[in-house]
């Protein structure tokens, strides 16, 4: 212990400093305990306030997807640019260095295959494996207008409950079945049961008119998901419009582990997530990335 004898008087109080709480940067995450905004700021860039989720959990209704054949060979790569990663505990424990330090978003719902109705879903992780793997946030799909809505509802309370206990946010996933409507007022609805219903943050979908109403009605952040493969400067386009219009990040995996320079990829989405970098130079900044990097390797900061 200290000596005691060698104690010198306390004096300098900063009396005329006033005594500033500290804000936590991420919408809706104020009143959260320490633990949960800690692993909230894995998830998103305290330096932004966005993140650039590396999506790659395809596997865990429809298996070996292309461009994840070998997450080993096609995915580890892209780790050091992604800021968090969306994954199953197989993958995670399999394949993933436990020397990544980055947020990992982890699938915590799962049941039926492509095979059968994906609404049917269940809880498919126990919180305390989710403890056990340190991971940043769980991951649910929310079938709002699905045959299993209410199933698919209660499993992401639950899971808000459960990692309540343990300091672990909640990540809502909304889920497009093929007969659901894709448009704003689908989205406004979706986004915001999960929120009133305690999810952290909300994955959804982009739509061309009336985005900006979704993120603005949605008290927690809303991060884009990335869907089907586009044109890389397409992509591009919608995220930079999903982040202008108020999205907190973006979840993209198919846009790019199948896109013919995925390390390239992940920069450029990078550079426009965290820089606002316009598309069209985010897609130069491809273009020169893709040439470069078999020979150099160059890492763009984000």
């Amino acid at each position: 212990m200290a000596d005691v004898d060698d104690l010198k008087d306390t004096k300098n109080y900063h009396l005329d400093v006033p005594v500033k709480p500290a804000a936590f940067f991420l919408k809706g995450a104020g009143a959260l305990d320490w633990g949960m905004q800690n692993r909230l700021a894995r998830v998103f860039s305290p330096a932004s306030g966005r993140t650039v989720m590396l999506a790659i959990d395809h596997g865990y209704f429809q298996g070996p997807t292309a461009g994840l054949e070998r997450v080993d060979v096609n995915i580890v790569p892209l780790l050091p640019y992604a800021t968090a990663l969306m994954c199953t505990r197989g993958i995670l424990r399999t394949t993933v260095s436990p020397t990544f330090t980055n947020g990992v978003v982890l699938r915590a719902s799962g049941g039926p295959s492509i095979l059968k109705e994906l609404s049917n879903e269940q809880l498919a992780v126990d919180i305390e494996d989710a403890a056990r793997l340190n991971v940043a946030a769980m991951a649910v799909q929310v079938f709002v207008g699905g045959e299993f809505e209410t199933q698919s509802v209660h499993n992401m309370t639950r899971l808000v409950d459960l990692g309540l206990r343990a300091g672990i946010p909640t990540l809502g996933v909304t889920a497009v079945g093929k007969n659901m409507t894709r448009d704003a007022r689908y989205f406004r609805l979706a986004t915001r049961i999960c929120a009133e219903l305690g999810a952290h943050f909300v994955k959804t979908y982009y739509v061309d008119e009336g985005f900006e109403t979704v993120t603005a009605s949605c008290p927690v952040p809303i991060v884009m998901a990335g869907g089907k493969k586009l044109p890389e400067l397409d992509a591009l386009t919608m995220a930079y419009r999903a982040i202008s219009e108020g999205a907190a990040g973006v979840d993209m995996g198919r846009n790019i582990f199948q896109c013919e320079a995925p390390v390239a990829m992940i920069q450029a989405v990078g550079a426009v997530v965290h820089q606002l970098m316009k598309p069209e130079q985010a897609y130069d900044l491809y273009q020169t990335l893709r040439h470069e990097q078999p020979r150099s390797g160059r890492r763009v900061a984000v």
